[in-house]
C-alpha cells in the first residue's frame, strides 16, 4: 500500500481521469475515514486544501497529531495501524477537547434540583429495562454530588432523552449501526442538556450490544457540563468500553470532574472510585499475573496491562475488551500451555479461556479442582509446565495440583513459608524461563524452583521499562 501520509498532502492534485486501482480505493477510503474523524471530532475545517509548496504544516496531519496525543497513541501525524483502529471503535458523538476539562464556557445548571423526561422508548429492550437503565446512569452522578433528578412525563424537562434515527434535526446526524451511538448537549435552555440515542444500534441492559446504562451515564455527564476525558479508565473516555452494571463504579477522574463543578456529595462519607492504572507508579499492586502464548498478563480491578516481549511499551486494556463476559476482579490466574489454556479464579469460582473464548459449562466451583469447600478463594496460581504440576495459594498455605491426573497431589496443603521462603502472602505468581515470580504488595521475589530458593527481590513494576 502507499505511503498514505504522502497521499494525505498530495491527494489533491491526484487527477481522477485515470482508473482506479483496487488499493488506491484503499487509500481514497482511509483518508475519508481519517478526513471525517477529524471533522467530526477535532474540528477540521471541511474548507482545508494543504498547499504542496506552503511551509505551514498539513492541517490534517496537525489534527491527527492532536487526535494521537489525546489518546496516548505514538505522535506521528500519520494513520498508522494503531491510529485507525482507535478511529473505528464505537464512540460517543461529542468532540474530544486535548485535556480533562469542562465543556467550553464552563456551563452548568444554576440548580442542584433537575428534571427528566423519557420521550420514547426503543423497542429493543423492554420499558422497565430502559426506565431502570436511566436511573441507574442518573445515580451514578447524583451519588457523588448534590444534584436530585426528578422523571416528569408531560412536560418540558432540564434532561430530555430520546431515541432518534440518522438526520434527527439538531445538526448532528447518527450514522447508523456502530460508530456514533449518542450525543448529548451541554447545560442550557431548549436543547441543552438533552440526550440523544441512535436508534439503530443494538441497545441491551447487558454485555451484548451496547448496554444503555453506560452509554447513557457517560452521555448525563455532557448533560452536566463535562467534556471528554483522555483518561483511557473513565466513564467521560470518548470510546465505548463494557463493564458490568451490576460492578460499575464511577471512577475517581470522573467524580474529580463532577465534584469540581457542583461541589461534594452530601453524604457524611465521601465517595471514592477508582484510579486508572499506570504502569510505571511504583506504587501499582496486581491482582493476578499469568502468562499467555508468550505474553504476559497483569490484571488490575478492570484492567488488563499487556507486556509483549517484542514491544517496549505496555498496553493497557479493559478485561472485557478481550472477555466480555469474564467479570472484573480476577483474583488468581494460570496458564496451562500443553491445552493452549488460562484458568482465572474469582471467589469460589473458575474459568477456562481458550484464546479470545470462555470454554461452554464455565464458571465452575473451586472445589470441582478437590479444594475443601471451606476455601472460598485462591490468592495467586502458577503452573510448572515442565512437571505438569500447578501450584495454588491460599493465606499462608499452598495446594499443588497433577494437571495429568486432575486431582491434589496427597499430603497437602502445606506452608508457604516452608517451600518458599519468607515472601508472605502471595498476591499473584507465574513462572517464566525457569523461574518463578511471587509478588507481594509492592515487592516481586525471584525464585529458582532448582535451587529451592529466593534469587532475587524486585520491584512490582520492573517488567515494564520503567
Amino acid at each position: 500500500m502507499k505511503t498514505l501520509s504522502l497521499l494525505l498532502s498530495i491527494y489533491v492534485a491526484v487527477s481522477s481521469a485515470f482508473p482506479v486501482a483496487p488499493e488506491a480505493e484503499d487509500d481514497g477510503k482511509t483518508i475519508q475515514l481519517v478526513e471525517s474523524y477529524l471533522e467530526n471530532f477535532y474540528n477540521l475545517q471541511r474548507n482545508h486544501r494543504p498547499h504542496l509548496r506552503s511551509r505551514d504544516e498539513n492541517p490534517v496531519v496537525a489534527k491527527l497529531k492532536e487526535m494521537q496525543e489525546f489518546f496516548g497513541l505514538q505522535v506521528t501525524g500519520k494513520p498508522d495501524p494503531d491510529t485507525l483502529k482507535m478511529m473505528k471503535k464505537p464512540r460517543c458523538g461529542v468532540p474530544d477537547i486535548g485535556q480533562y476539562m469542562f465543556t467550553p464556557g464552563n456551563p452548568k445548571w444554576k440548580r442542584n434540583n433537575l428534571t427528566y423526561r423519557i420521550l420514547n422508548y426503543t423497542p429493543k429492550m423492554r420499558q422497565a429495562d430502559v426506565d431502570e437503565a436511566v436511573r441507574k446512569a442518573l445515580s451514578v452522578w447524583s451519588n457523588v454530588t448534590p444534584l436530585t433528578f426528578q422523571k416528569v412525563e408531560d412536560k418540558e424537562a432540564d434532561i430530555m432523552i430520546s431515541f432518534a434515527y440518522r438526520d434527527h434535526r439538531d445538526n448532528s446526524p447518527f450514522d447508523g449501526p456502530n460508530g456514533q451511538l449518542a450525543h448529548a448537549f451541554q447545560p442550557g435552555d431548549n436543547i441543552g442538556g438533552d440526550v440523544h440515542l441512535d436508534e439503530e444500534e443494538a441497545w441491551t441492559k447487558d454485555g451484548r450490544g451496547y448496554n444503555l446504562f453506560i452509554v447513557l451515564a457517560h452521555e448525563l455527564g455532557h448533560s452536566l457540563g463535562l467534556s471528554h476525558s483522555d483518561d483511557p479508565g473513565a466513564l467521560m473516555f470518548p470510546n465505548y468500553s463494557y463493564t458490568d452494571p451490576n460492578e460499575f463504579l464511577l471512577p475517581q477522574d470522573d467524580i474529580n470532574g463532577i465534584q469540581a463543578i457542583y461541589g461534594r456529595s452530601n453524604a457524611a462519607v465521601q465517595p471514592t472510585g477508582p484510579t486508572t492504572p499506570q504502569a510505571c507508579d511504583p506504587n501499582l499492586t496486581f491482582d493476578a499475573i499469568t502468562t499467555l502464548r508468550g505474553e504476559i498478563f497483569f490484571f488490575k480491578g478492570r484492567y488488563m496491562l499487556r507486556k509483549h516481549p517484542a514491544r517496549a511499551e505496555t498496553e493497557l486494556n479493559f478485561i472485557s475488551l478481550f472477555w466480555p463476559k469474564l467479570p472484573s476482579g480476577i483474583q488468581a490466574a494460570y496458564e496451562n500451555v500443553e491445552r493452549d489454556e488460562i484458568l482465572l479464579f474469582k471467589e469460589d469460582k473458575y474459568w477456562v479461556v481458550r484464546g479470545y473464548d470462555i470454554v461452554p459449562g464455565y464458571p465452575k466451583p473451586i472445589y470441582r479442582l478437590g479444594f475443601p469447600k471451606t476455601v472460598k478463594r485462591v490468592n495467586a496460581a502458577y503452573s510448572d509446565e515442565s512437571t505438569g504440576k500447578t501450584y495454588f495459594f491460599v493465606a499462608d498455605r499452598y495446594w499443588r495440583y497433577d494437571e495429568k491426573k486432575k486431582s491434589m497431589d496427597r499430603g497437602y496443603p502445606r506452608k508457604i513459608i516452608a517451600d518458599f521462603g519468607r515472601i508472605g502472602r502471595v498476591d499473584a505468581a507465574f513462572q517464566k524461563d525457569g523461574y518463578v515470580y511471587f509478588f507481594h504488595e509492592r515487592t516481586q521475589y525471584q525464585f529458582d524452583p532448582r535451587a529451592k530458593r529466593i534469587v532475587g527481590k524486585m520491584n512490582s513494576i520492573s517488567w515494564f521499562n520503567c
